[in-house]
Formats: structure tokens, sequence, C-alpha cells
């Protein structure tokens, strides 16, 4: 990611075919050391190209993949919700309140 990212920001930068040195310049700056292999099929790979269409076809296809995750647990919700009494009477459940007291230190402090 940081060879695309190295190669983007020459781009914007107004470079329209940055070269293997500016891309190992802009690594380079953050204390990177740059690999020649992987500036180079970057290079190859999105040269000549248009990079907002590139990015714009990108985005389309992370738009298919489905997220997944949230569908599933809201299914059986949504069943045990459906299954609760209808009664109006509803049973209150008490939960214990912490106890609050000067052990909540156990006998040390932070900076002791």
């Amino acid at each position: 990611m940081r060879y695309v990212a190295a190669y983007l920001l020459a781009s914007l930068g107004g470079n329209a075919n940055p070269s293997a040195s500016d891309l190992e310049k802009i690594i380079g700056s953050v204390g990177i050391e740059a690999e020649a292999d992987k500036i180079k099929k970057i290079i190859s790979e999105l040269k000549g190209k248009n990079l907002e269409d590139l990015i714009k076809e990108g985005q389309e296809k992370l738009a298919s993949v489905p997220a997944g995750g949230a569908a599933a647990p809201a299914a059986p919700a949504a069943a045990a919700a459906a299954e609760a009494p209808k009664g109006g009477a509803k049973k209150e459940e008490k939960k214990p309140e912490p106890e609050s007291g000067s052990d909540d230190d156990m006998g040390f402090g932070l900076f002791d």
C-alpha cells in the first residue's frame, strides 16, 4: 500500500508519470527503505492509466462485496422479541448496585 500511496501522492503533486526515483524519494522521506522490485511493479501496472478511473472501478468492486455480520444477529433477536409475552405486566429485575468504598484501590495507590 505504501508504494501505491507514494504513486498517488506523486500523481496528485502534478507528476503524471512518476519515476522510480520519485517514489523512492517520497517513501524515503518517512524513513522507510524502498524496495526496487515493488516500485517497478507499481510503475508498470499504473503507467499511462487514469488514476481517477481506477479508483472509481475499485470503489464499485468494493461496493459489491457483502459486508456481512449485521443481518445475521438481527434475525434471532427479532424472533426472540416476537416470542416475548404480550401481557401488560413486566417483571423488573433488580440488579445489585456496586458497593463503593475505600477498598477500591486495594490498599495501594497508583504512584506508591
